[in-house]
């Protein structure tokens, strides 16, 4: 989702709970990342990997100069022989320490064993944060969470979407902020709208 779909997407969401839950919930995500230094971690169920939240916080990191946003997905199916960056398994959650973050994408209730890894990871010393459904032990286990409730207007794949953009954005500094996501959003809108180049 681009930053002109993000853009719209707040307009239809304007007065509901949902822009200021994300907000919150991604200035809780910067905060934890930049002032320890990074070391985010991100998983998802054994049904469900946020592929898609890994990619849009590696751009946000990118486009809002943040390293520490971008994480490392950790996966319940990582063979050895994967690429490095999916290779990474559900050990390195074992391997948490204090300083790093686990954020943990779970649109169902996590099975036992995930839920004692990240119990571990937490008594390491790791802020482990929640999107999900509403799960209680994810919630009792999460030091924050944002919980989606099965809606048929909003889903849990949206909000990853919000909180990814609102991570980037809240990284930067307030009076460049709304310049910059301007100019982000004013660049995008040229690129769409330009004709398309002349062929001879």
């Amino acid at each position: 989702m681009d930053a002109v779909r993000v853009a719209l997407l707040r307009e239809v969401l304007a007065g509901t709970e949902w822009l200021g839950a994300t907000r919150r919930f991604a200035g809780t995500l910067r905060g934890s990342v930049v002032s320890h230094g990074g070391g985010l971690l991100l998983v998802g169920t054994a049904e469900y990997e946020p592929w898609h939240l890994a990619a849009h916080l590696v751009d946000e990191a990118a486009w809002s100069g943040t390293p520490e946003l971008s994480p490392t997905l950790v996966r319940h199916g990582a063979r050895a022989s994967d690429p490095a960056h999916l290779a990474v398994g559900l050990g390195r959650i074992e391997a948490a320490r204090r300083g790093e973050t686990l954020l943990v994408v779970s649109p169902s209730a996590p099975q036992a064993p995930l839920l004692e890894r990240i119990h571990d990871a937490r008594r390491a010393g790791a802020t482990v944060l929640a999107l999900d459904s509403g799960d209680r032990e994810l919630g009792a286990m999460a030091h924050e969470s944002l919980s989606v409730p099965p809606n048929p207007e909003l889903d849990l794949d949206t909000v990853q979407h919000l909180v990814s953009a609102a991570a980037g954005e809240n990284a930067l500094p307030g009076p460049r902020r709304h310049r910059r996501l301007r100019d982000r959003l004013s660049r995008l809108a040229d690129h769409l709208t330009a004709p398309p180049p002349a062929r001879w």
